[in-house]
């Protein structure tokens, strides 16, 4: 059994996944085929996650205040407190901050091939890095 208590491991995100600094406290961390990662993420208004896509898919699940959803090509949603949100394997697609509203929400996804995650472009560009 492993206990986090609120406010701790919290530490910032790598600066190139995201059009500004946020906080996320990593709750479960594996590179191992087959296992879980979860984090819990604090964004401030405005702040929005580059394009990416989950080679299992992602569980978001939103703690408090209101963000932006959005698969590429698609229009952003609103989410609030109490929603949830499931992007399947491989959709590309960003989340964030509202603009006047700051975010935090729960993450849960699997490892496949060593990576939970595979970042592509930029929030404005969504295109591909090359």
């Amino acid at each position: 059994m492993t206990v986090w208590r609120d406010g701790s491991n919290i530490t910032a995100a790598p600066p190139d996944i995201a059009n500004r600094p946020f906080l996320a406290q990593m709750l479960l961390s594996s590179s191992q085929d087959g296992e879980m990662t979860a984090m819990r993420v604090f964004m401030e208004p405005g702040t929005m996650t580059n394009w990416h896509s989950h080679p299992l898919g992602q569980l978001l699940f939103v703690v408090s205040g209101v963000g932006l959803v959005q698969r590429y090509g698609g229009a952003a949603e609103h989410v609030r407190a109490g929603d949830a949100v499931w992007f399947a394997p491989g959709e590309r697609h960003r989340h964030g901050a509202a603009p006047d509203a700051p975010f935090s929400y729960l993450s849960v996804q699997c490892v496949k091939d060593g990576t939970a995650v595979r970042w592509l472009g930029t929030a404005e560009s969504g295109e591909a890095d090359q």
